[in-house]
Parts: C-alpha cells; structure tokens; sequence
C-alpha cells in the first residue's frame, strides 16, 4: 500500500471521528480509576528498568577492573541491583496488567449491561429497527473490540508521561546532551501516532460493519437451511457466503496493511534516534569527537547506561502506538454500538418488576395505532383502534402475518409504534402502556437451560417450593410433575430440549399463574399441540383468565368461547 492510499484513508470520515470518541469516553468513566491506576503502576515499572540499567552499567565497570587484579566477587552487588530492578519491573508490570484488566472488565459489564437493558422489551416500548444479530455481535463482538484499547491505550497515556520522564531523567543524570537528543526527537512522535489512529479508523468501521453484514447472512441461511436444500439453492447460497467471506477476509487484510505501514513510522524514528545516540557515544568513547559546545567525554559505563535507556524512553511510546490501533478500532466498534444503543428508546415507564397483581385488572386502550416492520412496504398494523374494559377478555383472530403477534406486544407496552397510541386504564385513568403489568404466554413457550425451578422462578425470585407445586396444582398441571423423573429438578435444554411441546406450554401458563400480573396476553397457547393437550391448556387457561384482563391472539375455534369479544385482523386492518 503506497503512502497516497494512507493519506486517503486519513482523510475519509474525518469529521465522524468527534461524536463515537465522546460515547467511548463516557463508557470509560466507570473504570477510569482502575485504569489510571494502571498507566501509573506502569510507569512507575520504568523505575525498575532505570536500576537493573544502572546495575548493568556499574557491573561492566567493575568487570572490567576485576580483568586488571580486582576480585571477581566485586560484580556481587551490580549483579543484585539488576535483579532487584527486574523483580521490581516485574512486580509493577503485573500489578498494572491486573489493574487494566479490572478497569476494562467493569467497563465491558457495564456497558454490556446498558445493551441487554436497553434492548430487552421489559424497559417499556422499543424500537427494534436492528435484527438480533446486530445486537448479539455489539454485545459479544464490538464490546470485545474496546479490551485493547482500554488495557493499552487509556493506561499507556500515564504511563508515557510518568516513566518516559523517569527514565529521561535518568539519562539527563548521566548525560544531558544525549537526553537533549532524545528530547529533541519526542515532538515527531504525536504525528506519528495521530497518523497511525485516523489512518485504521475508517477500514476498521468498514470491516466491523461487513463482519456483521456476513454474521446476519449465515444466520439467515442456516434458519433457511431446510429450505435452500428442498429447492435445490444450497450450492448457490454456499457461494454466496463464499463472496462475502472473501470480502471481509479482503477488509481484514486492508487493516493489517495500514496497521503495518503506520506503525513503522513510529519503529524508523525510534530506530533512527537510538543510532543517532549509539553513533555519539561511539564517537566520544574512541575520542574521535571535538565540537563546540558539545560533551567530547564519556565513561564507558555512562554510554552503556544510556544506550540501554534510550530504547526504554520509547517503550511507553511504542505502546501507545499499539494503543492507537486499538483506539481506531474501538472508534470504529463504538459508532456501531451507538447504533444499536440508539435504535432502542428510552422508556418512560420504570424496568420490570415482579409486583403482585393489583386489586382490579386495568383497561385496554389502543388509539389509531400504526406499526410498521423494518424492510415491509405494508404496515404491519394501520390505525387499529381498540377498547377493552377491566376484566375483559378480547380475541383476536386472522391469518398468519395479520398482526396479531405486532397487536398484542403493542398492547402490552412491549413495542412502541409508530404511530397512535397504547394506553392502559387504572380506574379509569388513562396511562402508558406498561410491560410491568403484564404476563405473556406466546409460542413457543421460552425455556432456558437449567432446572424446571429454575425455569418457573423466573417469573417469581422469590417464590419456594410450596408456591411452585400449589401453581401447579391451580391449573391442574399434577400429571407434568409426576411425568417427570425428577420434578422440579429436571433438568432442562436449549429451548426446553427434554419435554414436549404441550409440556412446555404448561410451564408457560405455570410462570403467568406466578407473575400475577393483572393483563394476561397470550399469544397462540395452543398452537402445535395435538386435540388432548389443547383441551388440556384449555382447562387451564379458564382458571388462568378469571379476574384478568385477556388478550388472546389465536387460530384456535375451541378458544373463542373464553372471549367476551372478538376481532379479525387483515393484512393490519381490524375489522
């Protein structure tokens, strides 16, 4: 890659740069104590390089007279400074590794944190204009992204300036015109390294991005995988990914050039520097120096004192050059993260809490409510309006795609739309659609891996056994307990891999039985299951909807004599 090709990439986005390094700033501010504690630790190492230098140069001295008649134990103490200095590097190395790797820890919880809270739909009304992968890689890929530059470049600022000082001020001890010439070259090294940061940003973010694109197509193709095979298409999706793979394998390359070509900027002025310094020492020691103003004398220990020093006076810039690498890409992983955490808006009402069911059950009120899907010309509803007292149940019915699933999450406060409004009435008192009041039963019932406790206490933290068996009972579920070898131990897969599907729906309705919540929404509960096991749910779902207000979305005929009314969807349009 030639130099005109950097200079384009320093130019692209410049102006973009601004707003994601104020949002990595404000992420940083958690961990910024244990971070800085770090970049000290780490500077206060080169203290260490300082000694087992100085031991190093005093014990060639003394070697060198133990060569003339003096004893050889007289390179004992240069040989215990020396590792009195390496032990003391180490030991503040380690400290301020652990100390990055506390502060980068916190920072990456906390913000890992505000996106699963931002994102998940019990916040209150969201806008989820991004697909799951594009939340799965800011959560577990683009976070990952910050770890360098949190361990190496907030740290390596303090570091720089508190241990390229020590060490410059050990040099300046021993020779003040090779310190002036170190001091001399520092100035070239901040170009440099604004160089190296704006030269990677823009193909980071470009790669971050394709990286994405490909992890959303796989993911499509692999849902879609029965799919392609039936019609034949799965060789021509294959090649498909091929192409996308290759471009981000061709991205990825474009980085590590620029990475490469930037860096070695910072290597030749180091590189140029120390021979510059290594050529003076050479010069005075053999006494070939005789210039104004300029030292013509020098100790064989003194010149090996700061020949070792001076690549130690970089060191700290160095790193910091690799932290630019990483601060260009946490740049780049940070407008991506931004994008997801934006994409979801804040909610006005409090996160979800397992309250006990109020006194009455509230009102259901939907004023001219439009949604519309990412990527779907047709609205997915369109200014549905609908009014459902206390206590009432309302079905809703349609073909699959009508909106019912998009109505009743609109409806419980757990989708924002675009349009109109979704109120919940409190003795009459219009409110803000809350997910705080609500149980949800869909399809299929969500299990996660662990116990069927585990499973149930989801819905109520604090429940013991005997809530648990009395909600099993309430539904008249005592034949799924004794169905299982280990009750409420059993453990359970991914997606409740262990039962079947009526089984798995009757945990469902045992979770809305322990929210108690006041608005029950069920979202297709019989769906899937063969004759026996709907009458099953059925009888449970009458003792499940007494004294709560319903919202039933269902193809089912055998669960419409549980509503007081009922409305069809077509294609978003209620009637």
């Amino acid at each position: 890659m030639s130099t005109a090709v950097l200079l384009d990439e320093l130019a692209a986005d410049r102006a973009e740069e601004g707003v994601p390094a104020a949002r990595l700033k404000e992420w940083a501010a958690v961990g910024r104590r244990e971070l800085r504690r770090a970049g000290l630790l780490r500077g206060a190492a080169q203290l260490g390089t300082v000694i087992w230098a100085g031991g190093l140069s005093w014990g060639a001295e003394r070697g060198l007279s133990a060569l003339h008649g003096a004893p050889v134990s007289a390179v004992l103490p240069p040989a215990l400074l020396i590792a009195a200095g390496v032990a003391l590097r180490a030991v503040l190395l380690a400290a301020g590794d652990a100390a990055a790797a506390r502060g980068a820890r916190t920072v990456r919880e906390s913000l890992r944190g505000r996106l699963i809270e931002t994102a998940l739909p019990a916040r209150g009304p969201a806008r989820t204009d991004l697909d799951d992968v594009a939340l799965v890689q800011a959560v577990d890929g683009e976070v990952g992204q910050l770890t360098d530059w949190l361990t190496d470049y907030l740290p390596a600022r303090t570091t720089m300036l508190l241990g390229s000082g020590l060490t410059l001020a050990a040099i300046a001890s021993r020779s003040w015109f090779v310190a002036l010439l170190v001091l001399a070259a520092t100035p070239l090294l901040p170009a440099n390294l604004k160089v190296i940061g704006l030269g990677t940003q823009t193909a980071v973010r470009a790669q971050l991005t394709a990286i994405r694109a490909h992890q959303a197509r796989l993911l499509d193709h692999l849902r879609g995988l029965p799919t392609l095979v039936g019609l034949g298409a799965h060789d021509q999706a294959a090649g498909s990914l091929s192409r996308h793979d290759r471009e981000v394998a061709g991205r990825t390359e474009k980085v590590l050039r620029i990475a490469f070509l930037s860096t070695a900027w910072v290597e030749l002025l180091i590189t140029g520097t120390l021979a510059v310094v290594a050529t003076y020492c050479g010069l005075v020691l053999l006494d070939y120096l005789d210039l104004p103003v300029v030292p013509d004398h020098m100790s064989l220990s003194a010149a090996l004192f700061v020949l070792v020093l001076v690549p130690a006076y970089f060191a700290p810039a160095r790193d910091l050059a690799v932290g630019y690498h990483a601060r260009a890409r946490a740049t780049a992983a940070a407008g991506l993260l931004a994008q997801v955490l934006d994409a979801y808006r804040e909610a006005v009402v409090p996160p979800a809490r397992h309250a006990r069911r109020a006194a009455a059950p509230p009102g259901v009120r939907l004023e001219a409510v439009t949604v519309h899907h990412p990527g779907r010309e047709a609205p997915a509803l369109e200014r549905v309006s609908v009014h459902l007292a206390p206590g009432r149940c309302l079905a809703v019915t349609g073909a699959s795609g009508a909106g019912k699933s998009t109505l009743l999450a609109v409806a419980a406060g757990l989708y924002a739309p675009h349009g109109g409004r979704p109120l919940h009435l409190l003795d009459g008192r219009p409110v803000p659609a809350d997910p705080c009041r609500v149980a949800w039963v869909g399809q299929p019932a969500h299990l996660l891996p662990g116990t069927l406790r585990e499973n149930l206490l989801l819905a109520r933290p604090a429940a013991n056994d005997h809530d648990l068996l009395d909600a099993v009972a309430s539904l008249g579920f005592e034949d799924l307990l004794a169905a299982l070898p280990q009750g409420l131990d059993t453990p359970l897969g991914e997606r409740g891999t262990g039962l079947s599907s009526g089984q798995s729906q009757q945990l469902a309705l045992i979770r809305a039985l322990l929210r108690d919540a006041p608005l029950l929404c069920l979202d297709e509960p019989t769906a899937h299951l063969d004759p026996e096991a709907e009458q099953h749910v059925l009888s449970a779902l009458r003792t499940l909807t007494r004294d709560r207000t319903v919202l039933l979305a269902t193809h089912s005929p055998a669960l419409l004599p549980l509503a007081d009314h009922v409305i069809t969807l077509d294609h978003g349009t209620a009637r």
